[in-house]
């Protein structure tokens, strides 16, 4: 999912995004991936395949590699062929493992995972989930994958862009700067377990699927906040950075990405375990840790997200007024006292 985060908060790589005639393109190419994934689910229903968790998220990863691949294409404007001989061979790997095959898994675990939740299990009646798994993982998938190619485009026609949805940044700052991120994403990841920890002894709800939900989003919302500010403000102490904020800036922030990433990671890693494992009610030590790492993961995030931020701002000064158009980040990115 880092990948979708950094499209919607690299000011930049919004911007690029975000054209009227790009989107137009982007709602169209969306259409054919849900046609053909409708297709493909009536077809593993036709040999009782859809209701066998492995072989639905197989064919859809496998379907949305291909996706991926021609999405991307699109978004280069080239054709496949072509772009198997210019591409090397790590970023086509990079794309049609990652963004295709991974993502879609992803994607298709959380979709059978939000069912569950309201206590409608994919076991019980597998029609309704494993189509809407196969279509939104498509169609997900070739969203992001042309958003990729097209900014891909954007930098071989001479555009320069500091960050790039590929994760190598942030993988230079795991390996390279441990001291800017460890020490926030540890305190985060035992402080937001020891909080749960807490919650399971007081409120028996906190160890249900829609409480345990609830109570992810939140804590991984918060943790989120909290990095993005530290990493946008690296000068100033955490206290210092959320005041050139207002609460409602901040909340919007809390809420995307934060609650909602939030609630994305926590239903991936219940759909693995419930479906992939076969563990419906997992313990609590387990619910445990799904909370805690998906804070960790998410505060880490957030800081790369704002220290990606505060590279952008320092080397290009200003945001350019376009950045308005986004419906995401326009008012946390264009803070007057940001």
């Amino acid at each position: 999912m880092l990948h979708l985060m950094t499209l919607r908060m690299a000011p930049a790589l919004t911007v690029a995004v975000t054209e009227e005639e790009f989107r137009r393109r982007k709602r169209l190419l969306m259409l054919f991936p849900g046609l053909i994934a409708f297709a493909l689910y009536r077809g593993l229903k036709a040999t009782t395949w859809h209701d066998d968790i492995v072989a639905l998220l197989l064919a859809g990863g496998l379907y949305a590699s291909v996706v991926a691949l021609a999405a991307y294409a699109y978004g280069r404007e080239r054709r496949a062929w072509e772009l198997l001989r210019e591409e090397d061979l790590r970023t086509l790997a990079w794309l049609v493992l990652r963004i295709g095959f991974l993502y879609a898994v992803q994607l298709s675990l959380m979709v059978l995972a939000l069912p569950k939740v309201a206590t409608y299990s994919y076991h019980d009646q597998p029609d309704g989930p494993a189509l809407m798994a196969l279509i939104i993982a498509s169609t997900s998938v070739a969203r992001d994958a042309f958003e990729i190619g097209h900014i891909r485009l954007l930098q071989q026609q001479g555009q320069p862009f500091v960050t790039f949805p590929d994760g190598k940044a942030l993988w230079a700052l795991v390996t390279g700067r441990g001291d800017l991120w460890a020490m926030r994403v540890g305190v985060a990841t035992v402080g937001v377990g020891l909080v749960y920890l807490a919650l399971t002894m007081v409120v028996s709800e906190a160890t249900t699927d829609l409480g345990q939900l609830i109570v992810t989003g939140i804590l991984a919302g918060g943790a989120c906040t909290l990095a993005f500010v530290q990493g946008l403000r690296p000068s100033l102490r955490t206290w210092e950075g959320l005041t050139r904020y207002s609460w409602r800036e901040l909340l919007r922030f809390f809420v995307w990405p934060g609650m909602v990433f939030g609630w994305t990671y926590y239903l991936i890693a219940d759909g693995a375990i419930s479906f992939l494992l076969a563990i419906p009610d997992p313990p609590v030590w387990v619910r445990l840790l799904v909370t805690a790492c998906t804070a960790g993961l998410l505060s880490l995030y957030g800081y790369y997200m704002g220290r990606s931020r505060w590279q952008e701002e320092t080397l290009h000064a200003t945001i350019p007024a376009s950045l308005l158009r986004c419906p995401f980040i326009s008012s946390i990115l264009t803070s007057k006292k940001a």
